[in-house]
Order: C-alpha cells, then structure tokens, then sequence
C-alpha cells in the first residue's frame, strides 16, 4: 500500500503532460528544448486539445541581482517595459525622439541637482516646471497600453509580468495563430523597449510604495521581517525598493540594467499549447535569433552569514496583533529543501494540519495561521510561521504553541499517513498547475532560470519519495533552533 500511494501521482503526472497521446509520456519526452546561438533557451510542449498556446519569458534577472545604487531598478523595469517600443507605443517616433531626449535630459539634470550637497531650490523649481511643459509635449506621440490593446484585439488573454527577487516573467496566452504576432512584438520589446514616461512612471511606483506597503499591516509586517532576518544578503532588500531608491533611480542606470541582462543569454521562453515543435523552433530563430546575447546574470557572490542568536522585534502599527516567525534554510537542490516542502503540508496547510487543528480548533487560540517559504528561491531562503492571535489570547500565547508544535517535530516521527498525505497534496497541486499551458509554461521556466534545468521538476515526486520521518525530524532539529530564527510582532498603536 505504501507503494501504490506514493507513485499514483506519478502516473497522474504521466497523464496531464500527455493527454492526447496515444500512451502517457514522460515530461522529459514531452518538451523539447532547444538552444539557439545567442544563447535564448527555448522549451516547447505540444498539446493539441485546443487551438491556443502559453507564450512565458522569463529573464532570470530580479532584485536579488540589484546593488545599492540600482535597488528597485528590476521592478521599475516591469513597468517601463509596458511602455512600448520604437514601432509599438507611439504615434510617431522620429517626431518623438527628440522629444524624449529633451526630456531625458532635463530629467537627468534635475535627478544631478537633486543630490547635490548644496540644493539651488529655485533652480530646481525652475526645471520641475520646464520638465512638466516638455512631458506634457510628450504625450501627444503616447499611445497608452498599446501591448495590451493590440493582444486583445488579436485574441490574446492574460498579458502580464511579474518581477521576484530571483527572476522577471512575461506573459500571454493567445490563439494559436497568432503566435508570429508575439513573436514580432516581443522580440521588438527584447531589442527596443523604449524607457517613455519614465520619469512619471518613477512617481508612479513612489505611489504604489506608499498605497500598497507602508499602509498595509501585512506587508509591513512581511518587509520587517526580511529585512531583519537578513543582515547583508541582497535578499534583504525590497523588491519595489525603498523610498529613497526609487526617488533616485535615474534613467541612465535604469537603461544600462535593461541593456545588460535583459539579453538572450539570461531568458528562457516556454511555449505551451497548440503548436508544432520544429515550427516553434523556426519562429523563435527569425524573430529572436538574431538579438545580441548580453551579458550573463552574475551569481550573487554574498552569503549570509550563520545567525548567532535569536533576532526580536516590535512594530508599532494600527492593526490588530500579529507576527511572524522565520527560521534560515537552504533552497532547491538540496536534500533538506525537500524536506522543507513535506513540513510545510504537514504543520500548516489544510484544516487537518499540525498548527490549524492544535491552535485554531482545539486550543482557539489563534485566529489563523500559516506557513510558507521567503522570500526568493535561487539562495538560500526562509521557512516562514505567521499567526493572529484570537482575543482574549495574546501573540506571545500563541507562539509558544508553535513552539511546542516544532518541538514534536524534532522528537517524534511523523506518522506513515501524515507523510503520504503530505507526499500526496504536495504533488497534486503540482499535477493541478500543471494541467493548465500557463501553469505549465511558467512552471518550466522558472524552474530553468532557478534550479537551472527545468528537469528538477520532473524529478521531484521522486525526491519526495525518497525522504523518511527520520529526515524530517533531522531537519527539524537542525533549523528550528532559537539562534536561528527571527521573529517579528506587529502590536496595535500609532505607526
């Protein structure tokens, strides 16, 4: 029996890759993968049930990859890079380019001004107004969300980015032919995105820091917690930036970020769907073959170095209580990341998790609970608890229940049932996201442009597998110690 639970999701896998054929592939069958000159990886997978297809980029560049002067820059770029290109955005570009340089380079005086340790304010107000005439000029050649307008008009559903501390991925799914149309648009925003607006879209993003973070309790919950947990690794950083990183992005740091990584040799495309391998592969080679390959992604050459005691904060802000409590952990390939996902199932996922039917149902001792990983994938990470305590009781009550509950990991083993439950959830939600050509598409990348193969995800259900009680309990005992963590109380009062 033990046998049979553990493989069924495997032979479910075998099915969702390959529905259509004739006998149930293997994922590794299924893609085909192809490297082209410049160094732009292409993964394809057929699935002709439907006549659409998932277009995923991912350029394996984010906020990790940021120094001091360039924090935010990765996530300012998800934003310009909506703003079109040569061809695609504007009316007409020979007009607007001189234009956009007068811009530019006003823009730039004014960001030099700025930082100057003598401030000329009268100056300065003099160019903000000359900057606003000459932006407001400028919009008459801005044709606004053109990317978007043109997919939709053209079928296209779902036309999105996102930026992570690790990587940055665009997306669209669309019909099937119309795949020579992304091809052209992208490969046009590859090679000649256009940085317009940038300088009210940096406002833009100073806005969204101040909507979005610093007057929500969760996320100012969330950043305290990484920011303290890490000392020097670029982990700890924002992926938005903080305040004063955003004001002083300029243009020409910004540009040189984009010109370097955001190149051939650091992406990776999926294509999932209805489409024709070899086709795919010819495409791919016309359109986007030709790009110059950049400069590859360095590593991030910091470490983090060993916590030597437990880290406690406090932040003052109007909501009700809560807190998080954050342990150091390896990432993916290692054995004990592994082990990491199966404690995740069993301490907090679902109502018959460890921590929702001792501290939610049995106890009430809490309000919620939940856990999950922090706050990137390519280094090391965190193995994060949050919790809110339910009135009458208090943070530091509940938290001394989790406590107990680590405790039981370290010194008794997990039961045979838990373990499969946990082997078993862990690969269906896989097998669920990976039904879907998107779940499919950004799965395979990421999992490129992270682990380095997407084959990681085709060996994992065996890696989970392999893992007994006995690791369990071993990893647990080995992270969950109190010179290892940190924790972080939100407490109501005046921000």
């Amino acid at each position: 029996m033990k046998r049979f639970s553990r493989y069924v999701p495997l032979v479910l896998l075998l099915v969702l890759i390959a529905p259509l054929s004739l006998r149930a592939a293997t994922l590794e069958e299924r893609v085909i993968e192809h490297r082209f000159d410049n160094g732009l990886l292409l993964l394809v997978v057929e699935r002709h049930n439907a006549p659409v297809v998932s277009a995923y980029i991912t350029v394996g560049v984010g906020s990790v990859h940021e120094t001091n002067e360039t924090r935010g820059v990765a996530h300012l770029l998800e934003h310009m890079r909506f703003k079109g290109t040569k061809m695609i955005g504007t009316t007409d570009y020979a007009a607007e380019e001189p234009l956009l340089q007068e811009v530019w380079a006003l823009g730039s005086e004014l960001d030099r001004l700025r930082l100057a340790p003598e401030k000329n304010r009268e100056q300065i107000g003099l160019l903000e107004q000359q900057l606003a005439e000459l932006q407001s000029r400028h919009k008459q050649y801005v044709v606004k969300d053109a990317f978007a307008q043109i997919y939709s008009e053209n079928g296209g559903v779902g036309f999105n980015a996102f930026t992570s501390k690790d990587l940055t991925t665009y997306l669209i799914s669309l019909p099937s032919n119309k795949l020579e149309l992304w091809a052209l648009i992208e490969s046009d925003r590859m090679r000649n995105s256009v940085l317009r607006e940038f300088y009210t879209e940096r406002d833009v993003v100073r806005e969204e820091r101040r909507r979005s973070y610093d007057t929500d309790p969760g996320r100012r919950l969330y950043e305290t917690l990484i920011t303290n947990a890490f000392t020097m690794h670029p982990y700890r950083n924002p992926i938005i930036g903080w305040h004063s990183d955003i004001a002083n992005l300029t243009l020409e740091e910004t540009q040189a970020f984009m010109d370097k990584y955001y190149a051939p040799v650091n992406t990776v495309i999926a294509l999932v769907g209805d489409v024709q391998a070899e086709a795919a592969i010819d495409l791919v080679e016309r359109y986007f073959g030709h790009l110059p390959t950049g400069i590859p992604v360095p590593q991030v050459a910091a470490v983090e170095p060993a916590q030597g005691g437990e880290k406690r904060v406090v932040v003052n802000f109007d909501a009700e209580p809560r807190f998080s409590i954050a342990f150091h952990k390896p990432t993916m390939p290692h054995k004990d990341d592994y082990a990491f996902d199966l404690i995740d199932q069993i301490l907090g996922h679902g109502r018959t998790s460890r921590l929702y039917k001792t501290l939610v149902e049995e106890q009430q001792l809490a309000a919620s609970v939940s856990v999950y990983g922090a706050p990137g994938s390519r280094y090391p990470n965190l193995f994060v608890i949050d919790a809110s305590p339910r009135h009458p009781h208090t943070s530091v009550e509940v938290e001394a229940a989790i406590y107990n509950e680590l405790d039981r990991l370290k010194t008794e083993p997990v039961t045979e049932a838990e373990l499969t439950r946990a082997r078993n959830r862990l690969l269906t939600d896989q097998l669920r996201r990976l039904k879907k050509n998107s779940g499919l598409a950004r799965t395979l990348t990421s999992f490129q442009s992270l682990a380095g193969d997407w084959r990681y995800l085709a060996t994992y259900g065996d890696e989970i597998g392999k893992l007994t009680a006995a690791d369990l309990m071993e990893a647990a005992a080995t992270y969950f110690t109190e010179q290892n963590r940190t924790v972080v109380f939100l407490e109501k009062g005046d921000s």
